[in-house]
């Protein structure tokens, strides 16, 4: 399943601890709840997303917080794949350290492989990415996978 954070409405965790207490992964009915079950069938998990103000964007941060859900319910999601492609407008790759840090971190935490990164600076406007190898990588990236 590839779903779209911006374009969905997902907020942020409110650490209130009863996931899946209620049937639902998150207590707060948001479109969280549609997306959960696809993660957990998942075997791999790719984060694409750009860097918003040296971070992670607020839309796939809420989604991030709430993988919560799945340690708090008790459910097994070690063991997955993930991966990320990233990119920003600056030059600097240290940029993306903002977002890439916190998902190798996360990666970590809930005891997912990370398959692969794809980090793309110099991607400001649309079509700025066809001038780079950004898609190229990102191909050998699922090829990989």
């Amino acid at each position: 399943m590839r779903f779209d954070a911006a374009m969905r409405n997902v907020g942020g965790c409110h650490a209130c601890e009863t996931c899946f207490k209620t049937g639902k992964p998150c207590s707060f009915d948001d479109d969280f709840n549609a997306i959960a079950p696809s993660i957990l069938k998942a075997d791999v998990v790719v984060f694409t997303t750009p860097v918003y103000w040296y971070s992670i964007p607020a839309q796939i941060k809420g989604v991030i917080d709430k993988l919560f859900s799945f340690v708090v319910g008790g459910k097994d999601i070690a063991g997955k794949e993930c991966a990320m492609i990233v990119c920003c407008e600056e030059d600097d790759m240290s940029v993306m350290d903002g977002v890439r840090i916190p998902l190798e971190r996360s990666a970590a935490l809930l005891k997912w492989h990370m398959a692969g990164e794809v980090l793309v600076p110099g991607v400001l406007n649309a079509g700025d990415i066809d001038m780079t190898d950004g898609c190229k990588q990102a191909a050998e990236l699922a090829e990989k996978i």
